[in-house]
């Protein structure tokens, strides 16, 4: 099955990434396009692949307009997004030599906040994100979109019970920290984050399930200096990716 996918930087990662079987590039407008800034790009890195290009006007963009997304005049026709099993990502860890460092995501929903986590996630040098498969959000064009194509380059898991998966990272000496608000939480400046981790981010209304809090080795909190109380989830999750990256430079 095939799906689109939009924007220039995210078709432009899906080209240099190559994870996908890739049918065709199509351009918006009529005629082809002076090879130059990203549409040139674009447009190299599909010509190395050998892949078909087509120019025209309306159709899919139009249909695309239709449904909010911004393609920015052109799409990638491709297959549905590769994920990958969790041992893939524990291999990554030991190819670099590092310990592993995961983001569990418990129940997010919303694909911009998954794709600005994931966005941060490759950013960081995470070796893998891993998600549940029902009653949360997917890897979707529009989650490609939101990532800037950073999601094309990331090892990304679908479990159907990320109890069980944190269960077995923590036979593997992998300690599991929850981003809660809850007195229970220690301040992230004060928590361990080096070594071998997973960071488990919750859903954007209730936070962390109750089992999956429960499983965790530890809580984390941001302190808060200003007026409100919380941050959104994607935000919060970035700042604690970049803290624990931070720790193991230190």
């Amino acid at each position: 099955m095939s799906e689109l996918i939009y924007g220039r930087h995210a078709v432009l990662e899906t080209l240099r990434a190559n994870r996908r079987r890739l049918f065709r590039l199509w351009l918006e407008g009529d005629k082809e396009p002076k090879e130059q800034g990203i549409i040139g790009e674009i447009c190299a890195a599909a010509a190395a692949l050998s892949l078909p290009m087509r120019v025209i006007k309306g159709g899919l963009f139009d249909k695309l307009a239709q449904e909010n997304s911004n393609a920015q005049g052109v799409a990638l026709e491709a297959d549905d997004y590769p994920y990958v099993d969790l041992n893939d990502c524990l291999d990554l860890a030991a190819q670099r030599n590092e310990p592993p460092l995961f983001l569990i995501l418990d129940h997010l929903q919303d694909p911009q906040n998954l794709g600005a986590l994931i966005r941060t996630a490759d950013a960081m040098g995470l070796h893998g994100v891993i998600l549940p498969d029902r009653r949360a959000a997917r890897v979707t064009p529009a989650v490609t979109n939101a990532s800037a194509g950073a999601v094309e380059h990331l090892r990304v898991v679908q479990v159907t019970n990320i109890n069980h998966t944190i269960a077995e990272l923590k036979k593997l000496g992998v300690w599991v920290a929850g981003l809660d608000d809850s007195d229970n939480a220690m301040l992230l400046d004060a928590a361990n984050l080096t070594g071998a981790l997973a960071l488990v981010v919750g859903n954007e209304g209730s936070g962390l399930s109750r089992l999956t809090r429960e499983r965790c080795d530890f809580l984390v909190r941001l302190p808060m200096f200003g007026q409100v109380e919380s941050l959104n989830a994607a935000v919060a999750g970035s700042i604690a990716l970049y803290a624990a990256r931070q720790a193991r430079a230190a």
